[in-house]
């Protein structure tokens, strides 16, 4: 299961390069339920997804670099590109915020992953986050995936 909030974001942090930085590329095989590939780094993966906002099951399979390159061609929509930093968030909770590339650049998101949705719910976000958009399916890179430019 996968508890996680999500949020736009004010301001950057001026210090992004002290955190670790992943770069992840991805596209979507449906969106109905949702089925992924993801490169992030050296490894791959294959990750389905129920439905819901903030909480869904979520399934990782791992997938060879080749599985990923033959799939590739075979996704819809916007193939998605960005950078992601994982900064501390304290009591064991990591921000992961992503930073888009093009077509999607500016857009700046950040996401929290939550152990339980108690602990979801009593998360208060830092000053440099923005508005919430948790429940504005909108935000979900399913969804960004189909957007035409």
């Amino acid at each position: 299961m996968e508890i996680e909030r999500k949020f736009l974001i004010k301001e950057i942090p001026d210090d992004l390069a002290q955190y670790p930085c992943h770069t992840i590329e991805q596209g979507y095989l449906c969106t109905e339920p949702v089925v992924r590939i993801r490169k992030q780094d050296d490894s791959c993966f294959l990750t389905y997804k129920g439905s819901g906002l903030m909480c869904r099951e979520e399934y990782n399979l791992p997938l060879s670099m080749e599985a990923y390159l033959h799939l590739k061609p075979k996704t819809d929509g916007n193939l998605i590109a960005k950078k992601r930093y994982v900064i501390p968030a304290g009591c064991g909770l990591n921000i992961e915020l992503d930073v888009f590339e093009a077509p999607f650049a500016p857009l700046v998101l950040a996401e929290v992953e939550f152990p339980d949705e108690r602990t979801a719910n009593a998360f208060a976000p830092p000053a440099w986050f923005g508005e919430e958009v948790t429940y504005n399916g909108k935000y979900h890179n399913s969804y960004l995936s189909t957007v035409q430019f």
